[in-house]
């Protein structure tokens, strides 16, 4: 039994539907096997639990563990390479490193790379597009499960366009899949997920394949692109000759309550209601769709639809695995599209960082908040003494002032400490 004592913040309730930020500036969170039993002001917590360890994590905030619901396995190599659309940045810089990945001792590097870039962002849960070849797969499972993330990533599939080295047939797709599936869905915090990379490097066989795998494993996830790029968007409706980009997926069944699309920049009023009416999930990454000057993302147009929306950090075309950074972004693309935008508040960011990204992913009853019942997974930021971060935290006014300074300012290296399940993380 361990008491955690700090300053908590966290937004249980959609803030985008009426829920507020709830805070305890000297409180106490006491974890047991990794759950949350009591919660409450430092003082009348330790005086219910006065036998029980203490961690002290005063000084800074301690906000629910960060939730990336779109980042790149292999691309972390590849972070900065800028100046490129989409389809550019693709073959000069992301394929070419991702064909590397057919190496799994090379992979195996690449694995833990990742994982640390997560575990030192903060991040304690992704949804991760995994690698074209099995072996690189297996080797970012077994790495996520040596630190203790919560992960749900899989086998990407393509099967025309990409260069020929990352493509496969809609049988070999689906029998790897499964074998993969078959070892780490559902074994402790690994999920294993369909991943197409999009409909523009798959054909209807290919999607297929995806389908009939989604059905053969138990409460698999799905996840793939769509509406990034205005050159993407057109080539993939002509391929199809489909009105719409989602209907490329929706006419293979792979849209649903466990479909996850990143993007989506691009939408139709269509689109918007299919999503709404599935109940899927779109993926904001804001620092990639500004890297690679996909557009602004028309949050003010998915939220008046009724779509879920989470954040995603894009790595390797976004600049980093830090999703404060990408809650930052998204204001500021808000905030770009004027009266076409809906305007963000500290609030509004938190929620998109952590519970909108649990919820996305199922776990809205496991992660997200600090709510009792929950398992405590957490990052502490608690930036460096004398920092201009922790001078303007020491000077906020308000809790949400406090919050909207963490974001304005907060980065990797801010990051202290973080928990799985009431589990630190090593860095």
């Amino acid at each position: 039994m361990t008491l955690f004592r700090g300053t908590f913040f966290d937004v249980p309730d959609n803030p985008f539907t009426g829920g507020m930020l709830r805070s305890e500036q000297d409180g106490a969170i006491r974890v047991v096997d990794g759950t949350i039993t009591d919660r409450g002001p430092w003082t009348e917590v330790r005086a219910r639990h006065s036998e029980d360890d203490v961690e002290d994590l005063t000084g800074g905030l301690v906000l629910p563990g960060f939730v990336d619901t779109h980042v790149h396995y292999p691309q972390i190599r590849t972070i900065g390479a800028l100046g490129m659309p989409l389809l550019d940045w693709l073959e000069k810089s992301a394929l070419p490193e991702e064909a590397r990945l057919a190496d799994t001792a090379y992979a195996q590097e690449i694995a833990t790379e990742f994982t640390a870039g997560l575990v030192r962002s903060g991040t304690t849960t992704a949804l991760v597009f995994g690698s074209h070849f099995p072996g690189a797969v297996d080797a970012l499972f077994t790495e996520a499960d040596r630190v203790g993330l919560r992960v749900t990533s899989g086998l990407v599939v393509s099967d025309r366009i990409l260069r020929e080295d990352l493509h496969t047939d809609p049988e070999e797709a689906y029998t790897a899949g499964k074998a993969l599936a078959d070892k780490w869905h559902g074994t402790r915090r690994n999920r294993y997920a369909v991943i197409p990379r999009f409909s523009l490097s798959c054909s209807d066989e290919l999607l297929d394949s995806c389908r009939a795998l989604l059905k053969d494993v138990p409460n698999a996830w799905f996840t793939s692109h769509i509406n990034e790029n205005i050159a993407e968007v057109t080539t993939v409706k002509e391929l199809f000759n489909a009105e719409d980009y989602l209907q490329t997926y929706a006419a293979h069944g792979l849209v649903g309550r466990r479909s996850i699309f990143a993007h989506n920049v691009h939408p139709t009023d269509g689109e918007l209601r299919d999503l709404a009416t599935a109940d899927a999930t779109v993926a904001h990454c804001p620092t990639s769709n500004s890297a690679l000057g996909s557009g602004l993302f028309p949050l003010k147009e998915h939220l008046e639809h009724g779509v879920r929306v989470a954040l995603g950090s894009d790595v390797g075309a976004g600049t980093g695995f830090s999703i404060l950074k990408e809650g930052l972004q998204a204001y500021f693309m808000q905030q770009l599209l004027g009266d076409r935008g809906h305007p963000l508040a500290a609030p509004d960011l938190l929620h998109l960082a952590t519970m909108a990204g649990a919820d996305a992913l199922g776990l809205a009853d496991t992660v997200g908040d600090f709510s009792v019942g929950k398992q405590f997974d957490a990052v502490w930021v608690n930036p460096a003494q004398g920092s201009t971060m922790d001078v303007a935290l020491r000077h906020a006014f308000s809790p949400d002032d406090a919050l909207a300074k963490a974001f304005a300012l907060g980065t990797s290296p801010a990051v202290t400490a973080s928990w799985v399940a009431g589990q630190q993380l090593q860095r």
